[in-house]
């Protein structure tokens, strides 16, 4: 049983800078990739990051490069996502997965077929 446990969402004030932590079990992980999704409030969820488990590979759509960082710690099976200079747009529920990569035209992303239950980051102005 696939078990995605996330943490470290909080309130945060402008420009500043979280860590999400992802805790994983019940995956066979050399063959997953894991990453990280974001919703808004009357919004899609939207892809943010993901890294390939054997190896390390990031991937990011345009839109994420640059602010967002993932990382990952074998020993721990645990995934990051290091958020810096914060914005108030980046207020969402961020939720970790699992599953399989896929590229397009437009870059690689990630294709979930394991949730964590979410956890919220508000960025106030």
């Amino acid at each position: 049983q696939v078990q995605l446990v996330e943490s470290g969402g909080g309130l945060v004030q402008a420009g500043g800078s979280l860590r999400l932590s992802c805790a994983a079990s019940g995956l066979t992980f050399s063959s997953y990739a894991m990453g990280w999704f974001r919703q808004a409030p009357g919004k899609e969820r939207e892809f943010v990051a993901a890294i390939r488990w054997s190896g390390g590979n990031t991937y990011y759509p345009d839109s994420m490069k640059g602010r967002f960082t993932i990382s990952r710690d074998n020993a721990k099976i645990t995934v990051y996502l290091q958020m810096n200079s914060l914005k108030p747009e980046d207020t969402a529920v961020y939720y970790c997965a699992a599953g399989g990569l896929f590229t397009t035209a437009q870059g690689t992303g990630l294709m979930p077929q394991s949730w964590g239950q979410g956890t919220q980051v508000t960025v106030s102005s």
